[in-house]
């Protein structure tokens, strides 16, 4: 999933809730599948962060050296402004991109 193309909002947006469980038949199963999507992309976001400021790591001892480096900067205020993850799994469910199954419903049925 690339979050930087996303068409989430960047503020919180009031849902129908009535809207969110058509697809699961029970509001509090789509919560469920909305938040661990949300887990998996925040580790994504950090993962991706963190690869991208270890460029700028020093490895020196020293207390008294503190740089300031302007693309360092840059790059944390681009991720600060992106939609947070609970927003960006919300527009990935409505839009139908999450895969998700329930293993005791498949049991039921064979």
């Amino acid at each position: 999933m690339d979050y930087k193309k996303s068409k989430a909002p960047v503020n919180t947006v009031t849902r129908n809730i009535m809207d969110l469980c058509d697809e699961t038949g029970n509001i509090y199963e789509t919560v469920a599948i909305i938040a661990k999507r949300a887990n998996q992309i925040s580790v994504e976001i950090k993962q991706d962060l963190s690869k991208k400021l270890a460029e700028f790591a020093s490895y020196n001892d020293s207390l008294e050296e503190v740089f300031e480096n302007r693309e360092q900067i840059e790059i944390s205020r681009y991720y600060e402004k992106l939609p947070k993850p609970s927003l960006l799994a919300t527009q990935e469910f409505i839009d139908g991109n999450v895969y998700f199954r329930d293993p005791a419903k498949e049991n039921k049925d064979n």
